[in-house]
């Protein structure tokens, strides 16, 4: 098993994961307050095969916006770029069904995009994004440059470190108790400089300290397995070195040339074929069908069957 260092990111996703929880986040973010009826429908996209492919929720409040949050324990400046993706790919579920060529105007949306910060490294208290930062500037290319770009997206990145932001945090209860925990958690690892004994602590001082008491209750274990969930491309990795190294060990004993090529080529089927059953159960434990995933896979039924 690896480390995940995104366990925090799991965390927050399960943490928020009720409309209730969520209208109080948005009312927090927004500085407003919506009747406790208004309604609210999670809409993120559950064909996520592994937790760094989209982003972590989406949910539509009051029926007429989309919101888009990303919880982000690095600085990443292309999330205005990330969010465009994510947004295209919400609104095509969301119109499916519906033709987009008739005369006949559709109704979506509107879109709002926040990214949720709580990264050691240093951050202002709140930053927008633009996606027209990322563009190629029209004058490098001799291309005549337009007052403002034809496409924009803004997206509000929030420092919910504890100790920031208090005016949004504290007006979230569950936010208010995520960023202690979060808080503790990166104190304790510097002191100890072990993730696993620094999630133990702050664990430990959240149950002593009445913080995130039912969460920890219910997900106490699960947070510290997501500490060392496996994930796709630290297989990879594995499995080519294993591969190389079957490759290396039998051009020695053989003292053919072939020998390197072979082992690498055997190592890398084999780790392909491992590398289905990683994506099957994965898909299996999000509610997917099995012939959902047998058609993403190859895998047939029966090998699915004894998953």
């Amino acid at each position: 098993m690896f480390l995940n260092r995104r366990f925090k990111d799991t965390v927050f996703t399960t943490l928020f994961n009720e409309p209730d929880l969520l209208r109080e986040l948005y009312c927090a973010l927004e500085g407003v307050t919506l009747p406790p009826d208004t309604p609210v429908s999670i809409n993120t996209l559950k064909n996520v095969l592994y937790m760094d492919k989209f982003n972590d929720i989406s949910f539509e409040i009051g029926e007429k916006m989309v919101v888009l949050i990303e919880h982000q324990s690095t600085i990443n400046p292309n999330m205005a770029l990330r969010l465009l993706m994510y947004a295209s790919d919400v609104y095509k579920a969301m119109v499916k069904g519906k033709s987009v060529y008739t005369s006949s105007q559709i109704s979506i949306p509107f879109p709002e995009f926040f990214v949720l910060y709580d990264g050691a490294d240093k951050f202002p208290d709140q930053q927008v994004l633009h996606l027209s930062d990322l563009y190629e500037k029209p004058a490098e290319l001799n291309i005549p440059g337009k007052e403002k770009p034809l496409l924009e997206l803004e997206v509000k990145v929030i420092n919910i470190n504890e100790g920031r932001n208090t005016s949004i945090v504290n007006r979230c209860k569950k936010l208010s108790e995520y960023s202690v925990f979060i808080g503790k958690f990166q104190e304790y690892l510097k002191i100890y400089k072990n993730r696993k004994k620094a999630l133990k602590k702050a664990i430990k001082y959240c149950h002593e300290h009445g913080i995130l008491t039912e969460f920890m209750e219910v997900h106490g274990r699960r947070v510290l397995g997501m500490l060392y969930e496996w994930k796709l491309r630290d297989a990879k990795k594995v499995w080519k070195e294993e591969a190389r190294e079957e490759g290396r060990a039998e051009g020695r004993n053989e003292g053919l040339a072939e020998g390197l090529a072979e082992g690498r080529n055997e190592g890398l089927a084999e780790g392909r074929e491992e590398e289905k059953f990683i994506i099957a159960r994965n898909l299996l434990a999000k509610g997917s069908t099995p012939e959902f995933v047998s058609e993403i896979t190859g895998l047939s039924i029966e090998e699915i069957a004894k998953l």
